[in-house]
């Protein structure tokens, strides 16, 4: 069963990702991502393709308590249908 998940980096450096969407698989694994960057640009990855700098993680994503422990991140769980409308947005 898939996870989904938003998280928000508060003082990402320039150039790098500002919001992320990610649906992990049962073992936390990233299977799809959207990044959206400061200037707007939106980036995907998936085990298929990929656009810009974005990639999947090859490591599973910690437990959301876990992150929210860096004050310096947001994240919550989101419904399927969130990431959905998000990744539908990036991959058009």
């Amino acid at each position: 069963m898939s996870t989904y998940i938003y998280s928000k980096w508060k003082n990402s450096p320039a150039g790098s990702p500002v919001e992320f969407y990610s649906e992990l698989d049962s073992a936390r694994y990233e299977t799809r991502k959207v990044e959206i960057f400061q200037n707007g640009k939106i980036c995907y990855a998936s085990k298929a393709k990929s656009t810009g700098e974005t990639r999947l993680g090859i490591t599973p994503v910690p437990p959301i308590a876990e992150i929210m422990s860096q004050p310096e991140f947001d994240i919550k769980t989101i419904t399927k249908q969130e990431f959905e409308n998000m990744w539908q947005q990036a991959t058009q």
